[in-house]
């Protein structure tokens, strides 16, 4: 069987909206290694979109799964409950930031957290309208794409959007938006198009995920917490991306002083398999009466199974430190490169949350096919990598943070000739 065949049959059996960063096709995967259908082996620096922390297959997931597989695979936990789902929120309780009872719901992926996470807001304050952030990432159902601040391709042919949803724009100073300038516009909103005290939440990701890896700024955070007091507004945390360690805290928000009101989570929650989760105040969870919440498969308990396993795996081998670690050296590796490669505009992210930026030498102008070459570049080479940003010149490195040493060294080699090569060829 070929790669090649198999693009040509997705091409007649798949709907193209179902966008594809590759066209190579899995057959069998370990940690961070991906073997294809052809027999070639790939290192994947991309984690199934941030979802594999603890790496494909980890064998501690996998021996929960099946151990849970024997037991059964499914009754709808609002039908017949279980013992696990009830222990997992009780672990999620203890482990989000907040000195304050919380309560925790699961549901399958993280565009239905953060749905849940608006139910549970608009519920709970009497309000409506919600305030977002440009570049922001929250999923692909409507509410999802209103809140997302990018519209390629996520918003292109859909008609419109959910109403009362603002936007603010992200401050990334190396494009001219500060602090201030944030802030500043969110005032403004309030003066000329929504009243605060209409306001049910402000919803932001501790790093940006899909929109470049720029982290929130301290000041920034700090600042939504006291206008979310000021006047009656929930904050929400989208950790969809930033959770289970990907950050060198387990959750992004470590990072900040601050507690959000509410918590958005999945991709690494449950080590690959379809798991998400809300976990917030007890008082604003307890807001929608029975049977407002919930979801046929929300909180499979296999999925379940799992996430047990990987909160037990980022324990046991130190992960948070982990992430660390292997950030530092990435970071290190790209630094090094600044010297010889003029298109490096900056190298960033917390812990094994990190990207570079590329733009168009002598300036900040975004560049987009000089990032496209490098991905593609390293794909040759059997790496797999991904890219981000709203202009699409960002790479992003989501590699399992259980990566072993000797194939992290290997895929740095090949992300720094991937690197250099098109550099040279750009000349």
């Amino acid at each position: 069987m070929k790669n090649s065949e198999i693009s040509a049959r997705k091409n007649e059996a798949i709907s193209r909206g179902v966008g594809m960063t590759t066209q190579v096709y899995a057959a069998k995967a370990e940690n961070a290694e991906v073997w294809d259908v052809e027999g070639r082996r790939y290192i994947d620096f991309a984690g199934g979109i941030a979802v594999l922390n603890t790496g494909h297959r980890h064998p501690k997931v996998i021996d929960a799964v099946k151990k849970q597989l024997d037991c059964f695979t499914h009754t709808c936990h609002q039908v017949m409950p279980y013992e696990n789902y009830v222990a997992l929120a009780e672990r999620l309780n203890k482990l989000l930031p907040g000195d304050f009872p919380k309560k925790t719901i699961f549901a399958t992926t993280g565009a239905e957290a953060v749905e849940n996470a608006i139910k549970i807001a608009r519920c709970a304050t009497g309000r409506s309208a919600v305030i977002a952030f440009t570049g922001g990432f929250h999923g692909r159902t409507f509410m999802g794409m209103a809140l997302t601040g990018k519209v390629v391709p996520y918003k292109v042919g859909f008609g419109p959007m959910m109403g009362d949803v603002f936007h603010v724009p992200f401050p990334i100073e190396m494009h001219g938006i500060n602090v201030e300038t944030s802030l500043d516009v969110l005032d403004k909103l309030f003066k000329a198009d929504v009243d605060p005290k209409r306001v049910a939440a402000i919803i932001i990701e501790p790093v940006q995920g899909e929109g470049g890896f720029y982290e929130v700024p301290r000041a920034l955070m700090k600042a939504l917490r006291q206008i979310c007091d000021d006047h009656g507004i929930l904050l929400i945390a989208d950790e969809v991306q930033t959770g289970f360690a990907r950050t060198g805290k387990l959750f992004g928000m470590q990072h900040h002083d601050v507690a959000a009101d509410l918590v958005t989570m999945a991709k690494s929650l449950a080590g690959g398999f379809p798991l998400s989760a809300v976990t917030g105040r007890a008082e604003l969870m307890d807001a929608p009466g029975p049977g407002g919440l919930g979801g046929t498969y929300a909180g499979n308990p296999l999925a379940i199974a799992a996430a047990h396993a990987v909160l037990d795996v980022i324990e046991e081998e130190k992960l948070c430190d982990r992430a660390n670690q292997l950030g530092a050296r990435l970071k290190q590796r790209l630094q090094g490169l600044r010297s010889d490669v003029a298109q490096i505009s900056d190298i960033r992210g917390p812990g094994f949350m990190v990207a570079v930026e590329f733009a168009v030498p002598g300036s900040t102008k975004p560049n987009a096919d000089f990032t496209n070459a490098v991905r593609l570049k390293a794909l040759e080479k059997g790496v797999i990598l991904l890219t981000c940003g709203v202009y699409s010149n960002v790479i992003r490195f989501l590699a399992p943070i259980t990566i072993q040493d000797e194939v992290f060294n290997e895929a740095l080699d090949v992300i720094e000739s991937s690197i250099r090569e098109c550099a040279q060829e750009a000349k």
